[in-house]
């Protein structure tokens, strides 16, 4: 009996350690960055947002009164070679117009006084040399509220692919800097995640529309847009 449970016990006991080191799943040292990357582009589309509010006794009147001038504006854009793909309404808006007046007892009256009606179009304006010209346009046709420019990309995939190129070398930096400052070096990438900021769009406010010239183009600037890319990357360290 003993003779043939001896060579079991040698067996278990042998088997012992290769389990213990199967079972061993502890992550071995590694290190954690953050690489940031940036590339700049300049812009080719603008996107340039028109409102036209009108107001009248009744909604009918301001209604049809809007839709002239809209009309207008919409002709307009079209004969400047705007596609009917890059013509988009925002939003149509009614509401009334309030007089309030105090009363003895404290309280107010509300007399109704007008309806407004504001329609905003939406351009995507492909050629951004036209920019200023159809800004012009716009405002002599009857655009005045709201508005504003956004200067963007049409296709933004080659610039973002650099920003990210840029982010991971720099993580890449950081880590070696890390390690060899800890007397060790870089290993293989274990993980790797992105974080990626659309750049902040140039906008030229409302309010500017009142000071644009009559004739000729308004002066428009398209500057730069800064893409910028994050990458959060976890290193083997060897």
């Amino acid at each position: 009996m003993n003779g043939f449970l001896l060579p079991l016990a040698l067996a278990a006991a042998m088997a012992l350690p290769a389990i213990a080191h199967a079972g061993d799943t502890r992550p071995g040292p590694r290190i954690f960055v953050t690489g940031e990357g940036e590339a700049t582009v300049a812009p080719d589309m603008a996107i340039l947002s028109l409102s036209v509010m009108r107001e009248a006794k009744t909604a009918r009147a301001a209604l049809d009164a809007n839709n002239d001038a809209m009309a207008a504006v919409i002709t307009a854009m079209k004969a400047a070679g705007i596609e009917d793909r890059d013509l988009q309404t925002a939003g149509i808006q009614i509401s009334p117009r309030y007089n309030y007046t105090n009363k003895p007892d404290g309280t107010q009256n509300a007399e109704l006084v007008a309806y407004q009606v504001t329609n905003t179009l939406s351009v995507r304006v492909r050629d951004i040399d036209k920019t200023g010209e159809l800004l012009d346009k716009a405002v002599t046709l009857g655009v005045n509220e709201g508005g504003g420019i956004v200067f963007t990309n049409a296709d933004p995939a080659a610039i973002v692919t650099e920003a990210r190129k840029k982010a991971v070398a720099d993580a890449a930096a950081k880590a070696k800097t890390l390690a060899e400052a800890a007397g060790t070096s870089v290993g293989r990438v274990i993980e790797i995640s992105e974080q990626f900021a659309p750049p902040m769009p140039i906008r030229m406010a409302a309010k500017s529309f009142d000071a644009m010239p009559q004739a000729g183009g308004a002066p428009v600037q398209a500057g730069e847009n800064a893409y910028r890319v994050q990458v959060n990357v976890t290193f083997e360290m060897k």
